[in-house]
């Protein structure tokens, strides 16, 4: 079937040198699904947060669905991130030894699932912010001469 975004984190690339992403099964309700798939979510302001080794996400902002009357829980619940033995030892390992954040970066379907993708990042200083912000502005503009030059003008 394939993948729909449901939604973008931008702020996590402009905050955080992403290294490492992980893609992560989520512990909803029903009502969060048939929301979810609306697209009514928010992971901007979200985090995620390692506790007796498992790993949960804190203020990812999923509306309540409006067919959902007494079925709808809280909006900004922790809700647990599902991914195998292995990758969270392995990410426990990453954080713990050199200071990194883990950031939630996309929340997708995929085959009719809905999937967290989580990275391993490394803040950034305000001067990494301006490099970064930079570079995407010469990106730009070198896109926009080639496409002027594509075209014969």
């Amino acid at each position: 079937m394939g993948i729909k975004i449901i939604a973008n984190n931008k702020k996590a690339y402009h905050d955080y040198f992403i290294d490492e992403v992980y893609e992560a099964g989520m512990v909803l309700t029903g009502t969060e699904v048939k929301s979810l798939r609306l697209g009514k979510v928010n992971i901007k302001e979200s985090f995620c947060r390692i506790k007796d080794g498992e790993i949960f996400i804190n203020n990812m902002n999923i509306s309540p669905y409006e067919q959902g009357n007494r079925e709808n829980v809280d909006p900004t619940r922790v809700r647990k991130l599902l991914l195998h033995r292995e990758e969270i030892n392995k990410i426990i390992r990453k954080v713990e030894e050199k200071g990194l954040s883990l950031v939630p970066t996309k929340i997708y379907l995929k085959d009719s699932r809905v999937k967290l993708e989580i990275g391993i990042g490394r803040g950034k200083k305000l001067h990494d912010k301006r490099e970064s912000l930079k570079q995407k502005e010469a990106d730009r503009e070198m896109a926009k001469a080639f496409k002027n030059v594509r075209h014969g003008e």
